[in-house]
């Protein structure tokens, strides 16, 4: 299934899936001053994506300020309140998959127990809860053994990889494929944009220097059923990588 990052305005959006038949990854509730009004939101946000012929919907959780390795219990709470928050909002409007960022930021955060905390924090925050697969999405990550060390400690079968290649290619000195290659069949869902490896441009495929074709290739040999969203701010990319996708 591929999805289209709502980065675009809604009749585009709604020009995009007709032509395409692309679900939505909404980032509506990505956003703490949307959260404080939730219901106000969900009620608004489940009518445009009905003029916008939504059928399959991916939610991206909000991040920033957040951290779920916090230290400072304030701010664990503040971060597991946001991320009911998204939960709730996945829940009313049938989405299938809720993204959340590591929240890793290099030379701020030490990686010493880093993978153990966040582990623990995604535990208590999947118990008792089911239906909506949670897959933890690599930004500034620069190595991509501490998010797998977090999927195995946490082995629960709604929780999982998002992989953005995009960020994997820029970020880390460790390319994309290898990224794939070390997730494996852990990767649920990934992120799909281009750049030059210099910095995060999100281009539409193809117009980077990312083979995307090998990256992609390698994740669907260990996990065919993987979606993708298409994180592209342009109308123009956002077709061209749809286009590029549908081919793969």
């Amino acid at each position: 299934m591929i999805y289209v990052s709502h980065l675009l305005d809604d009749v585009d959006m709604r020009d995009v899936i007709e032509r395409t038949g692309a679900g939505v990854e909404s980032i509506e509730f990505s956003i703490s001053e949307n959260l404080d009004r939730l219901e106000e939101k969900i009620d608004n946000y489940e009518k445009r994506l009905e003029e916008m012929g939504c059928g399959k919907l991916v939610l991206h959780g909000p991040f920033l300020d957040l951290n779920p390795m916090a230290f400072d219990s304030l701010v664990l709470d503040a971060t597991r309140k946001r991320y009911e928050q998204a939960y709730q909002a996945a829940e009313r409007l049938g989405a299938e998959k809720l993204v959340f960022h590591t929240c890793y930021v290099p030379d701020v955060y030490l990686l010493i127990g880093w993978a153990d905390r966040v582990a623990e924090f995604y535990k208590r925050f999947l118990d008792g809860r089911d239906g909506i697969q949670i897959v933890m999405e690599n930004v500034f990550d620069r190595e991509a053994e501490p998010i797998l060390e977090v999927a195995r400690k946490v082995d629960h079968p709604d929780f999982g990889i998002c992989l953005d290649i995009g960020h994997a290619h820029c970020y880390s000195e460790m390319p994309a494929a290898a990224w794939a290659e070390l997730f494996g069949s852990y990767i649920r869902h990934m992120h799909v944009h281009d750049n030059l490896g210099d910095r995060d441009t999100h281009m539409g495929l193809g117009r980077g220097n990312l083979d995307y074709r090998e990256v992609i290739g390698i994740v669907k040999r260990n996990n065919p059923e993987v979606s993708f969203t298409v994180e592209c701010s342009g109308k123009k990319d956002v077709l061209q990588s749809v286009s590029a996708l549908q081919v793969l």
